[in-house]
Parts: C-alpha cells; structure tokens; sequence
C-alpha cells in the first residue's frame, strides 16, 4: 500500500459569479478509509463533491485522485480515471425505463467490452452485496426508498471501483434502514477495502462510519480528525452543529442594502 493518500485536496478555492464559495479547502483521504464530509446547508459540501467527481472547475487550487491532478488532465484522461470511481447520489438517480439490473449493469456496458451473460453475473454478484437478491427484474417504481439507495449503491460498485462517493446516503430513510446503509459502507471499506468518502449532514451516520470527518462552513474547513476530536472540539460552529443550535448571524448593513437595492 502506498503511503501518498488517495485523495489529495490542496487550496482549493471555488467561486460562483462574484461570490466565493470554497476558500482555501485543504484535506487528504488515506486509501482504505472512510472519510465523511459534514457541515451545515450552504457551508459548501455538495460544491467540493461535485469538484472530486470532476463536474466542476475550481478558481484555484488542487485535487489529485489517486495520484492524477484532475483539474489538469484531459478529458480522456479524466475519463479513464472515471472508471476507477463510483457515485452513489442522493437520490438513486435510477432510470425509470430499466430494470433494476439493467440500470446495475449501465456503467459495465459504457466502460468495458464485457459480454451479455458476464455483465448479468456481475450485476447479480453486487446485487447480493446489497441484499437485493432476486430484485433484479423489478422497475425502480416498484422499489422502496431504501431499496433504492440499495440498487443505486449496486451500481455505483459494480465495477469494483477504488473510490467510492457518497451524496447524503442516508436522507430520506427511517433509522433501520439507514443503519442497514451505514453496514453496507462499512462492508465495502472493509471487505473490497474502498476508499469512501461520505457527504451526510446524519451525525448518527457520520459518526458510526466515519475514520475521519472534515467539517465545513461558509467554505472552510473548521476541522479534520476522528470522532472524538470532533465532539471534543470547542469550536463554537462545530458544537452549533452537533447541538442542532441555530446560528446568529451577523449583518452587515452596508451589505444588506446593497442586496436589497440590487448595487
């Protein structure tokens, strides 16, 4: 196993317009571990996801995916890499017009050569993983909101990816089945031995899967380190969080009435 991190993130700075959204973001994620990315909405989380699936430039800095600089590679380059990563979104994002195996078998038939029969015992294979044996022939209609995330999950892995990415695993589903989700992730990482990194706004979630955690706001990173770090930590926003306590916000006046008159 090599000692350089999977995932290197290094300044990375991000705007939207004039607005600056990611400010100086530095992290890295070790090969094999879990990392979960929290923070409150708006604080920048789902910006820096779609950066280290490579959907988004950013204004500077660096993101380097096993040992690739993915802000400076080519589009062929960035797509070969591709095929080492799985995403599993938010929610699902199954096509309605296949079936649940047919929509697991979609990145074996965009990426490899593989034959009709093989691709069927694949998809079968990780189907299992998920414990959704024997669903293969559904529509997604037919599946519950976990079953879902399940099938979605089966996809994302179905080519055996080195890293995987998680957009709020757990949104939506009742305490059972999300525990059931967070095994799962555990599984991958220890079993196939992924690199997973998780973004989740679910403390119970984050904390039961997660080696590290980083957490951010207004575009910072307030903290990386393991859980106990972050519920010792005495950062105030870091405690807002964990508490559920709301945030004052201080307003700046000359800021507020240029947003009202548009200057």
């Amino acid at each position: 196993m090599t000692n350089t991190p999977a995932i290197e993130v290094n300044n990375l700075v991000t705007h939207y317009g004039p607005r600056l959204i990611l400010d100086g973001v530095d992290f890295s994620v070790d090969y094999g571990e879990v990392m979960v990315i929290m923070g409150g909405s708006g604080s920048g989380k789902s910006t820096l996801l779609r950066h280290l699936l490579g959907l988004h430039t950013p204004t500077h800095g660096c993101i380097k995916l096993l040992g690739h600089d993915i802000t400076s590679c080519s589009a062929d380059e960035l797509q070969d890499l591709r095929r080492n990563m799985g995403v599993s979104f938010q929610g699902g994002a199954l096509l309605s017009s296949m079936s649940v195996a047919e929509n697991v078998m979609l990145p074996l038939r965009e990426h490899t050569t593989l034959d009709e029969q093989t691709m069927g015992i694949m998809a079968r294979m990780k189907l299992e993983v998920v414990n959704l044996g024997g669903f293969g022939d559904l529509n997604p209609s037919q599946l519950s909101g976990g079953m879902i995330k399940r099938a979605a999950l089966a996809r994302a892995i179905v080519t055996d990816p080195k890293l995987l990415f998680f957009d709020e695993p757990s949104a939506g589903l009742d305490p059972v089945v999300a525990a059931e989700l967070d095994e799962l992730i555990l599984k991958l990482r220890d079993t196939m031995k992924m690199t997973i990194v998780v973004v989740t706004h679910e403390l119970d979630s984050a904390f039961k899967i997660a080696d590290r955690i980083t957490v951010l706001d207004h575009g910072k990173i307030l903290l990386t380190g393991r859980v106990e770090d972050v519920r010792a930590s005495d950062n105030e926003r870091i405690q807002d969080l964990l508490n559920r306590r709301p945030r004052e916000e201080e307003i700046d006046a000359d800021d507020y009435l240029r947003r009202l008159t548009g200057g």
